[in-house]
């Protein structure tokens, strides 16, 4: 199966494990001659990236600084874990029951969103 393919089926990871897939497609697997071999050891400087909103809606150095890294972040890692956001824990719960509710729908009803 090659990305488009997979992504025109627009079922997502979660429809193949539901579908009984057995086997990652190659798509989600990297050549092993690939792969750098800064990642076959294990490397204790590497963390995901801890953003602290605290300060962020300073018009300062700081609020500028906290932009950046969210920026660096997102470009390098992708994702980060944002701390003092001020939201709620009990929001923050039923956004995950949420989003485990969408993917728990039918595949034709989660279909129409991606």
């Amino acid at each position: 199966i090659d990305l488009k393919a997979f992504d025109d089926t627009k079922i997502g990871v979660k429809g193949l494990v539901d579908a009984g897939a057995e086997k990652l497609p190659s798509i989600f697997v990297r050549p092993r001659e690939d792969l750098s071999k800064e990642f076959d050891t294990c490397r204790e400087d590497l963390a995901i990236p801890v953003i602290d909103l605290t300060h962020v809606r300073q018009r300062n150095r700081q609020g500028e600084e906290i932009i950046r890294r969210l920026i660096w972040a997102s470009e390098t890692w992708g994702f980060f874990q944002v701390v003092n956001h001020g939201i709620p824990l009990e929001v923050l719960d039923k956004v995950i029951e949420g989003v485990r509710m969408f993917h728990e729908q039918d595949v034709e009803v989660k279909k129409e969103y991606y």
